[in-house]
């Protein structure tokens, strides 16, 4: 037993049940010990849960070279999105302080490239947020598509529109729900250029 087979065990589970089937009985089961002996290692769920959003954000790759603020505010973006996508229960857990290693790296290398690029202050803070909150919404809209049951849910919400072209003019025009026109992936390319746009100059 040991606290990385502890998360390793949640994050399985997690990712097969979500956070609400995640239960320290059944994390016990998985492990094949009693419930009593992982109160050893973490002291509540919450902590599992705090370790294995940490684990998760690990997989979150920084570059090993410095480049263009840009540059590593995208790849850093790019990454987070899809380990969320990986990990889709992710999304509903972030909000509440994260001091975990992986975490506070990686905020760490987003401000510093904020920074780079001539942020500071508030201006820093929003921004931060701003991109934060723009992953994070995202990837659970992803996610949430993803995991409907009915695959051509997409489609028929498409349909819906352009079949009331009177009510929705512009929602028709502008392909609103029509991943025919843009994947998901240009989008969120697209979006991230937008915010980085208002770097100060």
């Amino acid at each position: 037993m040991s606290r990385q087979r502890i998360v390793d065990a949640a994050v399985a589970l997690l990712d097969r049940n979500g956070s609400d089937g995640l239960t320290m009985r059944r994390l016990a089961e998985r492990l094949d010990v009693t419930p009593t002996a992982l109160y050893w290692h973490v002291k509540t769920k919450d902590d599992v849960l705090d370790l294995a959003m940490d684990e998760i954000f690990g997989e979150v790759r920084l570059p090993q070279d410095v480049g263009d603020w840009r540059d590593d505010v995208r790849t850093l973006a790019r990454g987070w999105r899809a380990a969320i996508l990986r990990h889709p229960w992710a999304a509903n857990l972030i909000g509440r302080p994260m001091l975990g290693p992986n975490v506070l790296a990686r905020t760490e290398f987003l401000q510093s490239a904020l920074v780079r690029g001539g942020f500071s202050g508030r201006r820093l803070a929003v921004s931060t947020r701003l991109l934060a909150n723009f992953v994070i919404g995202a990837a659970l809209t992803e996610a949430t598509w993803r995991q409907t049951a009915d695959p051509q849910a997409r489609a028929e919400a498409r349909r819906h529109i352009a079949a009331n072209p009177t009510a929705y003019p512009t929602l028709g025009a502008s392909g609103h729900l029509d991943d025919t026109r843009w994947s998901d992936d240009e989008l969120f390319d697209q979006g991230l250029d937008t915010i980085l746009a208002t770097a100060p100059r």
